[in-house]
Order: C-alpha cells, then sequence, then structure tokens
C-alpha cells in the first residue's frame, strides 16, 4: 500500500473540490474520473489510492455532503 496514493488524492481534491458543490452522481464520477487521470500522470496507479481509500467516489461524495453542510451518516 502507498501512503502517496491517499496524499495525492488529498491534495487533488484541496485544489479541485473548492468550486465545485454537488450531489449529482454522474458528476461526482466525472471527478472522481478527472482524479485518477491525474493521478495516472503523476505516475501513482489506481491501485495505490484505492487500496489507502477504497472507492474515490465515495470520498468525493462524502466531502461534498460535508462541503454542503450535510451531517453525513
Amino acid at each position: 500500500m502507498s501512503a502517496r496514493g491517499i496524499n495525492f488524492l488529498d491534495k487533488w481534491m484541496a485544489e479541485h473540490l473548492p468550486n465545485v458543490i454537488t450531489d449529482d452522481p454522474g458528476a461526482i464520477t466525472d471527478l472522481a474520473d478527472q482524479a485518477m487521470k491525474a493521478a495516472e500522470k503523476e505516475g501513482i496507479s489506481a491501485n495505490e489510492i484505492s487500496d489507502e481509500v477504497g472507492s474515490v467516489f465515495e470520498v468525493i461524495l462524502e466531502a461534498m455532503k460535508n462541503r454542503a453542510g450535510g451531517e453525513g451518516e
């Protein structure tokens, strides 16, 4: 497992999510795809990220819920 996977995702979300608030699953899927493509460009495999966080979609969805003032679960 790789801590660089979670570190990359944290940094990517900090840079890209402040301008986005959505609960649309399609939009969140697009964001997750963008994150994974950016990771690949940095030489970080999808496995390195998913080993650390599981589903990138779920991580971004939770971030959106928390930013929108939702209480999560």
